[in-house]
């Protein structure tokens, strides 16, 4: 859920400059092909993990490293987004190329990967404002068969049955965001909503147990469109990722639209199909044709339970940019989103009988 965000490429922010002559050496150690003099600029938007493009004015690679200062002991998980990119870098599934992770923290300070960067277009607004009903269509067609592809790959048979726990997934991320919530105290305004939230959601989840690869932040800002066409060549930012609950993937991809003051919020279901975009059950039955389920039921809770989760996410951003140790310089407008997050949750949980 991203509708906020802002991408870009920008100089390195002070707060996460590095030593750029012993990150030259270590790459020429690495990359093979690396041949010239090493610029490196930082790219907008993302808020966990810092992400810098390097470059040797032929070539272009993406590093990703861990943020400088106090971090929470399961936070900014490179090596978990270096495991799970080599592994699907083995498959056919669209990700891109990973070249090394790097546990010296002497060479810029924290741990960090190199992976090849992928030429195409990162977008925000799921609206898809600049694209013909057509375009609209055909990307949203990529999107869903991209997700539904993620979830029908064997994670055993890759390596990665041991990459999280099969099993209550929801209710382990239930206790993990009211953990998250928690633990931001002191640094953020106590939400009503979400400590109500907090008490019904684990109370309330379906009876419906299975596990997939998810990844755990799917949303248009993190994948990348093809230059000229409207079709996903890339997914990004495996931070998040682990062993869980496939629904949880297609719960938080549609529940972007909920984002309170979103562009979604300006448009009713009516209009959607004569501007190519499927409607929330619309979509949901595609996935479910795609993967062969027989249907989504509950699907409300799902959407109740990832504003929540959202919520869990902007009151950590909230928290670390009053700690001075966000990534990105949004952090606290982001952050401001935080509650009305959960009091949008909360709502849709009433309609439950929350």
């Amino acid at each position: 859920m991203a509708a906020q965000i802002r991408t870009g490429i920008q100089e390195v922010d002070p707060r996460h400059e590095l030593d750029v002559s012993k990150l030259e050496a270590y790459v020429r150690r690495q990359i093979a092909e690396f041949d010239g003099n090493l610029v490196v600029r930082q790219f907008m938007g993302g808020q966990s993990n810092p992400t810098y493009l390097l470059t040797d004015g032929q070539a272009e690679w993406v590093l990703r490293r861990k943020p400088p200062g106090k971090l929470l002991s399961s936070a900014h998980a490179t090596d978990r987004e270096f495991r799970i990119l080599s592994a699907l870098g083995e498959t056919e599934f669209p990700v891109p190329r990973v070249r090394g992770y790097c546990t010296d923290e002497s060479v810029i300070g924290t741990e960090f990967y190199l992976m090849d960067r992928v030429q195409g277009r990162i977008l925000v607004d799921q609206t898809l404002p600049d694209f013909t009903p057509y375009e609209r269509s055909a990307l949203y067609e990529s999107q869903v068969s991209v997700l539904a592809a993620l979830h029908k790959i064997d994670h055993e048979a890759i390596g990665l049955g041991g990459y999280g726990k099969p099993g209550n997934y929801f209710a382990r991320q239930i206790h993990v965001w009211s953990k998250q919530y928690l633990a931001a105290e002191g640094d953020i305004d106590r939400c009503d909503a979400m400590e109500r939230l907090m008490a019904w959601l684990p109370e309330n989840i379906p009876d419906d147990d299975r596990t997939t690869i998810v990844h755990g932040d799917y949303g248009l800002n993190n994948v990348v469109v093809h230059p000229t066409e409207p079709r996903i060549v890339a997914v990004l930012d495996w931070e998040l990722s682990t062993l869980g609950h496939p629904v949880a993937d297609l719960s938080y991809h549609l529940a972007g639209r909920l984002m309170p003051g979103g562009s979604f919020g300006k448009l009713a279901d009516e209009e959607l199909p004569a501007l190519g975009i499927p409607t929330r059950s619309e979509y949901a039955s595609r996935y479910c044709e795609l993967t062969g389920r027989d249907g989504v039921e509950s699907l409300d809770y799902y959407l109740a339970f990832q504003l929540f989760r959202s919520a869990g996410i902007m009151f950590g951003i909230a928290a670390r940019a009053k700690r001075g140790t966000a990534a990105s310089a949004q952090a606290q407008e982001l952050g401001e989103i935080a509650a009305p997050l959960a009091k949008r949750g909360y709502l849709l949980a009433q309609t439950l009988g929350a």
